[in-house]
């Protein structure tokens, strides 16, 4: 199985638990070989040099899901909106996708440059996406969903027993990726207290909303 890995914190959590959850090291091998951001991983997915990766929601339509995802309940703090004139950002097809479904205008930053920004701008002259998604709609949003092309039974058992409140991220890795972003360990846990993973009633409800909203944007 190669599963292709987003190397944003939003994630540390899984790629934890999957790596103590899988016995072949050439599987551990490839996760870490087949990581990038999420824009690109629609890519390889699409192309099915990857079996399974999580998906950016708005390249989730038609595919084979599992019911976990990232998801946000309310704000989301890495997933921003500067109002001004339109840029996108490259690594996100959902985010530039979700301002557009929210009408907004103005330069979309995602992952841990917009968590960066978030800490580091005492204005906060910014939008939180999520954040207006849930004001406007009363869901979650979900940014990304687990799909598969091939080896669902596999994939089903390794994920399976995955609880991020039972997930506990050493010490030297938070240090690795606070070195790498910039982003203190502390902020990085409270962060990841606002991601969630399982996709429930609601947010299958929101996913199909904003499919539909993007549908009709002709996005």
């Amino acid at each position: 199985m190669i599963f292709a890995k987003i190397d944003f914190i939003n994630l540390l959590p899984f790629h934890i638990y999957i790596k103590k959850n899988i016995r072949s090291t050439q599987t551990k091998a490839i996760i870490e070989y087949k990581k990038s951001y999420p824009s690109l991983i629609n890519k390889k997915f699409k192309k099915r040099k990857v079996d399974s990766a999580f998906i950016s929601s708005i390249a989730s339509r038609n595919e084979k899901k599992l019911a976990l995802g990232i998801i946000a309940k309310k704000d989301v703090l890495s997933v921003l909106l500067i109002p001004g004139n339109d840029e996108k950002d490259f690594q996100s097809d959902t985010s530039n996708a979700l301002a557009k479904v929210l009408n907004l205008q103005g330069k979309v930053l995602i992952g841990d440059k917009a968590l960066k920004y978030y800490h580091n701008n005492e204005k906060k002259d910014f939008i939180d996406l999520a954040k207006f998604w849930n004001e406007k709609y009363n869901l979650p949003f979900v940014f990304a969903v687990l799909c598969y092309s091939s080896n669902k039974k596999q994939l089903e058992t390794i994920i399976k027993n995955f609880n991020k409140n039972h997930i506990k991220i050493p010490t030297y890795i938070l240090n690795q990726y606070s070195k790498r972003t910039g982003i203190s360990n502390k902020n990085i846990l409270e962060y990841l207290k606002k991601i969630d993973y399982k996709i429930g009633i609601k947010e299958k409800r929101s996913l199909k909303l904003f499919l539909k909203l993007t549908k009709q944007k002709g996005i």
